[in-house]
């Protein structure tokens, strides 16, 4: 049977800290933080929630309404932006031709961008209220080690930070640790880390898992066409604490991590292993199978729930998961819950985008623009809507924040919808003018937004 795979495109990809012990905590409530740092991937522990403050609802990059201000970041790159107090840092990578390919849409190619040029990997830093550049710094220059999908970049993973030391993970070209002044603090070498589709190994579509920190340890999940594990350094000198091996196909998801303070769970997803692991040790505490064979979207905590899902194939689950499971805890056929699965969903899920939960409702947009809204406590559908024309591809995960929720297509166009249980009108659709394929962030009553060629402050 003809297998179609969708594109690939990774960046959802793409997670630090409040300050250590409490930045995943589960004391906050499910509707996120008013907190104006964003350090990580979707904000603090992937929720991708900012309240507390006013958010604009429309805006026209186009024609500059809106904007407060528009900086140019040379190069190609999916990772999104992370803020704390007035810095705001990105990544990029600059390849050696003049215009490096970048095809968006609904496509089902899976062939690699071959360009041997020489590349550089850099770290900008930004001033928060002017976007003026405050520092750039290379951290490699060369020949990418593997190839990326045409939909992706060299520099998909989004970095982390803990308001002292900003880590960036380059995949291949591997894993740099600043300080907020731009000095290079450590660096490490991961060896070639060849993320593509396991069916056809030659297939290369890049490294997008994103690094999280967690108490003094940065921790990357790093799932490959071989040898794949999990692995945690040192902040202070980047020595290796401990890694553990993972039986698993090649995954684009940012680990998280859920602290109840009498218990803390590593949570990775998975094709053929789901699962939690203590993050000070890696020693495993619980897995599970009955993924899809793509696995891209983060795992979220909200509500005392864990979220999980996956797409592409069969069975396109979303689980929602009871914390401080053990062993095997894996559905059997026919079962949609068991003592640790409290709810399950089949052919719902998401592909490319790590769903949301925003006050009560779990908010899941498929690639194509068909967004799902269920009960996050018990799984019952609210609604299903279309977002967009369906021409267009959704890769950027959804954020939220004032009673709104915004959704990024490919094309450049942000859909602003009104939080609830009932179908709502889009409050309005926002031109940005250019492709945009990262998940923006949320910091001072303002959207920071990543375009192919700039970053991109709204509103505030």
């Amino acid at each position: 049977m003809t297998r179609i795979v969708r594109p690939f495109c990774i960046f959802v990809a793409l997670l630090a800290g409040v300050v250590a012990t409490s930045l995943f905590a589960d004391d906050t409530p499910s509707s996120g933080g008013s907190s104006d740092h964003w350090p990580q991937f979707r904000g603090v522990g992937a929720r991708g929630v900012a309240d507390g403050r006013p958010l604009p609802a429309t805006w026209d990059a186009t024609s500059g309404k809106g904007i407060l201000w528009k900086t140019p970041i040379p190069g190609l790159g999916h990772s999104s932006p992370i803020i704390w107090d007035d810095s705001v840092f990105v990544t990029t990578s600059i390849s050696g031709q003049t215009d490096p390919l970048l095809k968006v849409g609904l496509y089902g190619d899976i062939a690699s961008v071959t360009d041997d040029t020489s590349h550089s990997w850099r770290v900008y830093c930004l001033n928060k209220s002017n976007g003026k550049v405050r520092w750039e710094k290379t951290a490699h220059e060369g020949v990418p080690r593997v190839k990326r999908h045409t939909k992706a970049s060299h520099a998909n993973c989004t970095p982390a930070t803990d308001g002292k030391h900003v880590v960036a993970f380059f995949g291949s070209e591997g894993l740099f640790c600043y300080d907020f002044d731009g000095n290079l603090k450590w660096k490490k070498d991961l060896g070639t880390l060849d993320a593509g589709y396991w069916m056809v190994p030659d297939a290369q579509w890049e490294f997008a898992s994103s690094p999280i920190i967690y108490k003094n340890l940065v921790i990357v999940q790093c799932d490959v066409q071989k040898d794949s594990f999990v692995a945690a350094f040192d902040l202070s000198d980047g020595k290796e604490v401990w890694r553990t091996p993972r039986a698993d196909v090649p995954t684009w998801s940012t680990p998280t991590v859920h602290d109840t303070g009498s218990r803390a769970e590593l949570i990775l997803n998975g094709y053929k292993h789901i699962g939690g692991y203590d993050p000070l040790t890696g020693k495993e505490l619980w897995r599970m199978s009955g993924g899809a064979d793509i696995p891209v979207p983060t795992p979220i905590v909200a509500h005392g729930l864990i979220f999980i899902t996956s797409s592409h194939s069969e069975p396109q689950p979303i689980y929602a998961i009871r914390p401080g499971a053990t062993g095997d805890i894996s559905l059997k056929d026919g079962e949609q819950s068991n003592s640790y699965v409290v709810w399950s969903k089949f052919r719902q899920a998401p592909y490319m985008q790590t769903p949301i939960v925003y006050g009560d409702l779990l908010y899941a947009c498929k690639d194509n623009g068909i967004l799902a809204c269920f009960d996050a406590k018990t799984g019952d559908r609210k609604y299903n809507m279309r977002l967009g024309s369906g021409q267009t591809g959704f890769t950027a995960s959804p954020v939220a924040g004032d009673g709104k929720l915004y959704f990024t297509s490919e094309d450049g166009e942000i859909f602003v919808i009104p939080a609830g249980p009932e179908k709502p009108e889009p409050r309005a659709v926002n031109p940005m003018g250019e492709v945009c394929m990262a998940t923006p962030a949320i910091s001072g009553g303002s959207l920071f937004i990543r375009t192919q060629h700039h970053l991109v402050r709204v509103g505030g």
